[in-house]
């Protein structure tokens, strides 16, 4: 299915996911934004209706994300309201506390969840597409001693799920006081792909279905890891971080990483943050295996022939070492960006790309960028847009301090089904999107 969405009408409109991670909302703030438009799905009219309000009170979080496509004749797009994650998914997400805090816990949109270092999982996306939203959980607890992170990634079917343990040893014991190696921490992950098509090298449609072949199904995707970690350097304006990483797929390869993670504050004015790698990979091996991507990559099936992310990790031979580097910039809450970039020696198709921009508050002017990219080829092949890319980009005016017109520009994704309505793949999708948002901050 091809879809091309112009909105014609504007009166309100919403912000989407794509900025999660630039989050603004304070304590006992709360942010009220909605819309009416008409779309074109397949050159058919839909009259589209969106309500997204946000709130944080206290340590807590919720939003809620409402989306209708209604036809001349009444009858509500297929696609918006198929599945029971559809429903569910009316509240976008609740929140208790944030990441990196004693006690976290989300349920709903999962879009950058990470586990440990995020050598297995690490920025991973549970609703790669707006037509196929999920509810998911990320669950944190952080003893001082030892603690625990947890992710599941849907509710509605089997899926990615990891868990990674870690303790603290030398706080147990009479060296708790001695400074920087008391802080040493250990780690060891579980993470595993349950759903029926993670292991599927092969299949075709039977009455209808996709049904795999026995022979070339691995089942269930596991993935083992063991962590350590030591903060070497921790001041008010500046956090060093060492740490080693070991992954085992079983049945598969395995690999390791090296590296230190910076953070630098500047009383409030300039947050940078950045992350340099060494990555040694063995044969059969993917560092972050579950990561933006993966709900995308994990299975397609064009209705001739499949194509999986354990196809593509079965045929990988020495695919050698590589470097992976990540910078993140705040200025003064006005301007953040984010850049990753992974390129093994060897590999000439190793490179994935994620970069987020965002100025919302830059005068009178808007602009937004999001990108993703993986398997990437070459630097010339950075920037072309096919099924390995994500793109969202908006640029806009603010008339009013509530109102933005804006023009959007995204490139994402549409499940294709079969007869039983099994997402059996994606495909790409572009909408075109002229926008006026109406913002309405508040204070409770």
């Amino acid at each position: 299915m091809k879809r091309q969405i112009l909105f014609i009408s504007m009166f309100f409109f919403i912000y989407t996911c794509a900025f999660a991670q630039f989050s603004s909302l304070k304590q006992n703030e709360g942010m009220m934004s909605g819309g009416v438009g008409m779309s074109y799905v397949d050159d058919k009219p839909y009259f589209a209706f969106h309500f997204q309000p946000e709130l944080a009170f206290a340590n807590m979080g919720l939003g809620l994300d409402l989306n209708l496509e209604i036809s001349p004749a009444g009858k509500i797009n297929p696609e918006n309201f198929n599945e029971f994650s559809d429903y569910a998914s009316i509240i976008r997400y609740f929140r208790y506390g944030s990441k990196g805090d004693p006690a976290y816990f989300r349920i709903g949109a999962l879009d950058y969840a990470t586990l440990g270092h995020g050598s297995i999982m690490y920025a991973y996306n549970n609703s790669a597409s707006y037509d196929a939203r999920k509810i998911g959980v990320e669950f944190d607890v952080d003893f001082n001693e030892f603690g625990f992170e947890s992710v599941y990634g849907t509710f509605g079917e089997a899926g990615v799920f990891g868990v990674r343990g870690y303790v603290r040893p030398l706080r147990l014991t009479a060296l708790k006081d001695i400074p920087i190696i008391s802080n040493l921490e250990v780690g060891a992950t579980y993470s595993a792909d349950f759903n029926q098509n993670a292991g599927v090298y092969e299949g075709n449609l039977v009455d209808g279905k996709f049904k795999a072949v026995d022979s070339t199904d691995a089942g269930v995707m596991n993935i083992i890891g063991f962590d350590l970690g030591l903060p070497i350097l921790k001041t008010s304006w500046l956090n060093l971080d060492l740490y080693y990483d070991f992954v085992k797929f079983v049945d598969f390869g395995s690999g390791s990483s090296a590296g230190f993670i910076a953070r630098f504050n500047a009383l409030g004015a300039v947050n940078v943050t950045t992350k340099l790698e060494r990555r040694f990979n063995g044969d059969k091996y993917i560092p972050s295996y579950f990561n933006s991507f993966y709900e995308i990559e994990r299975f397609r099936y064009d209705g001739a022939n499949v194509r999986s992310k354990v196809q593509f990790l079965d045929a990988l031979q020495t695919e050698g070492n590589g470097y992976y580097g990540e910078l993140m910039v705040s200025l003064l809450n006005t301007f953040n960006i984010i850049g990753s970039y992974q390129r093994l020696d060897k590999d000439s198709k190793s490179g994935i790309l994620h970069l987020v921009a965002d100025a919302q508050t830059f005068g009178s002017y808007v602009v937004r960028a999001g990108y993703d990219k993986v398997r990437i080829k070459s630097e010339a092949d950075l920037f072309t847009l096919d099924d390995r890319s994500y793109l969202f980009a908006e640029v806009g005016y603010k008339p009013y301090s509530f109102m933005i017109v804006s023009m959007v520009y995204h490139y994402t994704f549409t499940p294709t089904r079969d007869k039983s309505d099994n997402i059996t793949g994606y495909k790409p999708q572009k909408r075109i999107e002229p926008r006026v948002t109406f913002v309405y901050p508040f204070n409770m």
